[in-house]
């Protein structure tokens, strides 16, 4: 007997990650310089159960601007997953892009949530994306998913922000989440 083969599709939350996950230290180039919000690893376990897949979508202009490398925004990473716990993440895209140049994955473009569609079998109208800044915002909605501003970041005011929702931070935009 051959097993059946199923190619259901996964709903996921995108998550910026500089300002959502972790305090937005401007230009993040060393892992001490990691740290991660108060309650994000319980609300990433939270997703993670209800067979959210979690993956972060992150500007890194700074390895664009000869800021820090590649190896060094790697470092970083790491130090994100670990503060986290490995394996809660699904996958990290990252583009190095700077403001100004064409760029088909930069924020707001929906490059890198179509590319973790393709690779992931994400069903993107049962997904969201969460983020502290209006770009966010604009990926997801680019990218046709649901969109939750958090105000985390440096710009707090999400005043005529275009997001479905808006929440104080990453677990109160879980749970919004949870409830739809």
């Amino acid at each position: 007997m051959i097993p059946e083969v199923t190619n259901e599709l996964s709903a996921a939350v995108f998550i910026d990650r500089d300002g959502t996950i972790i305090e937005d230290a401007d230009y993040c180039s060393h892992p001490k310089q990691v740290k991660v919000f108060p309650g994000v690893p319980e609300a990433l376990r939270r997703l993670k159960s209800k067979g959210f897949k979690l993956i972060v979508i992150t500007n890194q202009s700074g390895i664009g601007r000869g800021f820090f490398t590649v190896d060094q925004y790697r470092a970083v990473e790491s130090e994100v997953s670990r503060q986290l716990g490995h394996g809660l993440i699904d996958a990290t895209y990252f583009c190095p892009d700077v403001p100004g140049q064409h760029s088909s994955d930069r924020k707001p473009s929906p490059g890198m949530v179509l590319q973790a569609q393709r690779e992931h079998q994400i069903d993107l109208a049962r997904s969201f994306f969460v983020g502290d800044k209006e770009i966010d915002v604009e990926c997801g909605r680019n990218a046709g998913v649901r969109t939750i501003r958090v105000q985390t970041g440096f710009d707090r005011d999400v005043t005529g922000s275009a997001a479905d929702w808006a929440a104080k931070d990453l677990p109160a935009a879980a749970q919004l989440i949870l409830e739809q």
